[in-house]
């Protein structure tokens, strides 16, 4: 029987580091690898059999630049006009971020995004979808003190039922869709997340971050239904035809979100590249981005499979 060892956020797994090692099992030696998988903050050694298979994403290198990058994006986005131009004096504007479960640099993005929205009131809401808010202390880790200081802040609450509004029905279930009422009061839009992929979802960002990200729990509930999930199209590197992100574009659509922005990392949560601009078209091209780089084809389906959850902050919850 082959073995394998696959790393199932190939987005952002760590490497995996192999020591060939020489095992004794009922007196007869083999050699086997020791190979340490991101667990927590730390790591599970698991030794395997030397033969195993061992699937990860290509390490690619971070930007020379961040805020470089992230402002050449912004300046000259995908099908969009740029950033700055969206922005009229006095405007209320959401940004809209992922919570401390996910690794997205919103520390060092959201400066350079909002050197952009000068002479706007920005509110940043915290797409907590159905987990618990953030403590002050990683709100102050995420965003750090300039963002904290210089904008309200609202951590998205799926289970306060009058803080939703519904803005349409899901297709085939007729389910209400129930977002944040007070993104929905904004001026301008925009989300922004990072790109992965995603074992049900297809990928992670873009239009995730309206829903679940800021959806009730009775919206959320549908979008991760059994009849969902238990599509074949529900899977790794699928969005067109997925029953779980078809929706989550759908109800993106219904919400209208003005600009998008996502970033792809590296093991090391350094920033590889920067999508901006129309919601879709710019999250579209960063999935064909994320799908020739951190997705790897292997020749068939393995009887055993080891993996982890990419270690600290994803690994948290379920």
């Amino acid at each position: 029987m082959r073995r394998s060892l696959a790393a199932s956020k190939l987005a952002s797994c760590k490497q995996a580091i192999a020591l060939h090692v020489t095992v004794t099992e009922a007196g007869t030696p083999y050699s086997a690898l020791i190979i340490k998988l991101p667990y927590g903050r730390g790591s599970l050694d698991i030794e395997m059999p030397d033969e195993c298979h061992v699937v990860e994403p290509r390490m690619l290198p971070g930007v020379p630049d961040e805020k470089v990058a992230i402002d050449a994006a912004l300046s000259d986005p995908i099908r969009s006009e740029p950033l700055r131009s969206l922005v009229s004096p006095g405007a209320h504007v959401g940004v809209v971020v992922c919570d401390v479960t996910r690794p997205f640099p919103a520390r060092r993005v959201l400066p350079v995004l909002i050197e952009q929205l000068e002479g706007s009131e920005v509110t940043v809401f915290v797409a907590t979808g159905t987990h618990r808010a953030c403590t002050d202390q990683e709100l102050n880790q995420m965003l750090g003190p300039e963002i904290i200081s210089r904008c309200r802040i609202i951590q998205h609450d799926a289970f306060s039922a009058e803080r939703h509004r519904e803005v349409g029905r899901l297709s085939g279930t007729g389910t209400p869709v129930l977002i944040e009422e007070e993104f929905l009061q904004q001026d301008l839009r925009i989300t922004t997340g990072f790109i992965e992929p995603h074992f049900f979802a297809g990928f992670s960002g873009g239009p995730k971050m309206v829903a679940p990200g800021l959806a009730a729990i009775e919206t959320v509930l549908d979008l991760h239904s059994a009849l969902r999930i238990g599509s074949p199209s529900a899977r790794w590197g699928v969005t067109e035809g997925n029953p779980v992100h078809d929706a989550v574009r759908s109800i993106a659509a219904m919400v209208g979100v003005h600009f998008n922005l996502d970033v792809t990392l590296n093991r090391e949560h350094a920033i590889t590249a920067v999508f901006a601009g129309d919601l879709f078209s710019s999250h579209a091209e960063g999935c064909k981005f994320v799908h020739q780089t951190a997705m790897a084809a292997v020749p068939r389906q393995y009887d055993v499979v080891v993996t982890s959850n990419s270690g600290y902050p994803l690994d948290q919850n379920l």
